[in-house]
């Protein structure tokens, strides 16, 4: 009981800076809101002398009121960008009508994109056919027949 007694308000900063440092090494943010309210109850043991079990509970009440905090910065970190295909290219061409470059000829082809030339799989068809690309599965685009 000495050891908690004894719990300053220096060791609240240490504590905080301890598990900032092990955020930082195993991303998670799980520890940086630990990290963040260990940090607050050593700024307000500065102004504020009042006894460890106390620090304790404070300690405890913010770093469970952090979780709601973290699911509402949570979710701002995953909104949507300005380019949502930025590495599934591939998936931005379904639905899209494209013209053959090269026929499709047991059951591959090729279509052009700008300057890219991407591999395609669907049912036999010469080359200037229109086909709309059905799905895409990495590099390859599965298309079929489009509609006149």
């Amino acid at each position: 009981m000495s050891l908690f007694a004894s719990f300053g308000v220096w060791n609240w900063f240490i504590a905080g800076g301890i598990l900032l440092g092990i955020e930082v090494l195993a991303p998670g943010t799980y520890m940086l809101w630990l990290g963040l309210s260990a940090l607050l109850v050593g700024v307000i043991s500065l102004v504020i002398d009042w006894p460890w079990q106390a620090q304790f509970i404070a300690f405890a009440v913010f770093s469970i009121a952090s979780i709601p905090v973290w699911h509402r910065v949570g979710r701002r970190v995953g909104k949507p960008d300005d380019q949502p295909f930025l590495n599934r290219r591939t998936e931005a061409f379904v639905g899209q009508v494209f013209t053959l470059d090269r026929p499709i000829q047991n059951g591959a082809g090729h279509i052009r994109v700008g300057d890219t030339v991407w591999r395609v799989t669907g049912p036999d068809s010469p080359a200037g056919k229109r086909v709309k690309v059905t799905r895409a599965d990495g590099a390859t685009l599965f298309v079929e027949p489009a509609d006149a």
